[in-house]
C-alpha cells in the first residue's frame, strides 16, 4: 500500500497519538518518529524511509535508527542502529554527513540534528552555582 493511504487509515486511530486538552495538534509516540508530532511527514511508520534519534543505554553519545528501503518487507533486516559516541560536533557532523551521502530523507535532517543535540545537551554535567549573594552578605 502507498504511505498516503496508509496515513489516511491511521492518521486519526493509532495506539500512538497522545490527545492532550487545550493541544491544537496531537502527539506520536510511534517508533521512528524525530518530532513526536502526529503528521505525515514525520510519521515513522508509513514511510520507506524514517529516522529517529535514541540515547545509549550508558548515557555516553546517542543512537541513529533508521530504515532501510530495500527491506521494507523483512522486518528483522529492516532496521540499522548506528551508534556516535565520538563527541558533540564530530557525532552531529557524521550523522549530517550519514544522512547526505545515502541520499536518506533531506526532509528530517534538521530534526534529526536537533533531537540529536538535545539529548546530547541533556546528557552534559549540571554545573555547580555559586552564592554571589551569601558570599557578599557575610562579609
Amino acid at each position: 500500500m502507498s504511505s498516503h493511504l496508509n496515513w489516511m487509515i491511521i492518521r486519526n486511530n493509532s495506539a500512538f497519538i497522545v490527545k492532550k486538552r487545550n493541544i491544537k495538534k496531537p502527539f506520536s509516540k510511534e517508533p521512528n518518529n524525530v518530532t513526536n508530532l502526529n503528521s505525515y511527514r514525520y510519521n515513522g511508520l508509513i514511510h520507506k524511509k524514517a529516522v529517529s534519534v535514541v540515547e545509549n543505554p550508558d548515557r555516553k553519545g546517542f543512537t541513529v535508527v533508521y530504515k532501510k528501503a530495500k527491506a521494507t518487507n523483512k522486518p528483522s533486516k529492516n532496521i540499522v542502529r548506528r551508534p556516535f559516541k565520538a563527541g558533540a560536533r564530530r557525532s552531529l557532523f557524521k550523522v549530517k554527513r550519514l544522512l547526505k551521502a545515502n541520499n536518506y530523507r533531506t526532509d528530517l535532517t534538521t530534526a534529526t540534528l536537533r533531537r540529536a543535540s538535545a539529548i546530547l545537551r541533556s546528557q552534559r554535567p549540571i554545573k555547580a552555582k555559586k552564592a554571589k549573594a551569601a558570599a557578599a552578605k557575610s562579609e
